[in-house]
């Protein structure tokens, strides 16, 4: 491909596996082409150009409601796994169970206690997996949206959704900060290039600061050392080199939308650190004096008496017990049976 003269004329994403992916994924390219393209006209209708902002924060405006979306799944997400690390000791005991043996009898007798174990306390593996099963097309159908309207507007690809040819036009005509929104790192002048460069910049550190955060203290400190912790402290340098790359091949207007997500993904994040930490991490730590202080200060405007003052007061009652009974424990009376 040729990103500083591209084919308009052969719109890649249409042949091949592509075309067969992206041709199942119409309905939601469909979808989204709707919701931007309507958020687009309510932006002119308040004033702003056809051309210009009100298409970038059609992009953002997306983004959000993808995120909207999937929030409630998110949140189910963060408490499956929380009850999937509670359970985590008695995973651990039947693995210990049957360490070593290898005969079908065992394989089959650790599967079915793994299962119940699931079962009886209502947890579902796979559940914590379904927000990145449903983000996964939609960022493929953001992508291959944003790629297709260059060629719409060309006139060599047909209508997507809402983007008709004089559509696309209008949006592929969108500059931000003196960049088109339809140009690659290849297609764009010098300033255009410091603008994506700028964008791939934060989206790194966007995704990497959401990495930096979770390791640094969402991990029990059992788990911060060892040759596994550093493949992830390693990891957390390589996936945003890798947008380097992908961010030379892409329409700005895709960077846009990376960015916006990105940032969006860092903040649920630090939302999630802050409400679902993993037991026994710093972050755990922090929930719990935060949890202390906020109900100190509930009780505070409650009149109530605080968590210490409730415990000292309960050190006393039992003190004040053991000096009226003596500091012999009390042994535990039979019942006498009654005669017949």
């Amino acid at each position: 491909m040729n990103f500083t003269n591209p084919d308009y004329n052969h719109f890649l994403l249409d042949s091949g596996v592509f075309g067969w992916v992206y041709k199942i994924l119409t309905p939601i390219e469909w979808l989204m082409s709707e919701i931007m393209y309507w958020f687009h006209k309510l932006m002119t209708l308040i004033g702003l150009p056809s051309r210009g902002l009100s298409w970038i924060l059609a992009i953002v405006f997306l983004v959000l409601v993808v995120h909207a979306i999937i929030l409630p799944m998110y949140v189910k997400q963060m408490k499956a796994m929380a009850r999937m690390q509670a359970l985590q000791p008695k995973m651990m005991h039947i693995q210990k169970k049957y360490k070593g043996k290898t005969d079908q009898a065992s394989k089959e007798a650790m599967s079915r206690e793994t299962m119940k174990l699931y079962q009886d306390n209502k947890v579902n593996p796979m559940g914590s997996c379904l927000p990145m099963v449903i983000q996964g097309p939609v960022f493929m159908c953001m992508f291959y949206m944003l790629s297709a309207i260059p060629y719409i507007a060309h006139g060599s690809r047909g209508t997507l959704g809402a983007f008709d040819k004089a559509t696309a036009s209008e949006f592929a005509d969108t500059y931000l900060f003196g960049l088109k929104i339809s140009n690659t790192f290849g297609m764009a002048n010098a300033s255009g290039k410091v603008v994506i460069g700028i964008f791939t910049v934060l989206m790194c550190l966007a995704m990497w600061y959401m990495q930096f955060n979770n390791m640094r203290k969402n991990l029990p400190p059992a788990q911060m050392e060892g040759s596994q912790y550093k493949m992830q402290q390693a990891m957390t340098w390589v996936f945003p080199l890798m947008y380097i790359f992908s961010a030379i091949s892409m329409p700005f207007a895709v960077l846009v939308y990376w960015l916006t997500n990105n940032i969006c993904n860092m903040l649920r994040s630090l939302w999630q650190v802050r409400e679902f930490p993993t037991p026994g991490s710093r972050a755990d730590d922090e929930k719990k004096k935060r949890d202390h202080t906020n109900e100190n200060r509930r009780r505070e405007k409650a009149g109530q008496i605080s968590l210490e003052e409730e415990a000292l007061q309960k050190a006393q009652e039992e003190a004040k017990l053991r000096e009226e009974h003596g500091f012999q424990r009390e042994q535990p009376k039979r019942k006498r049976k009654k005669k017949k």
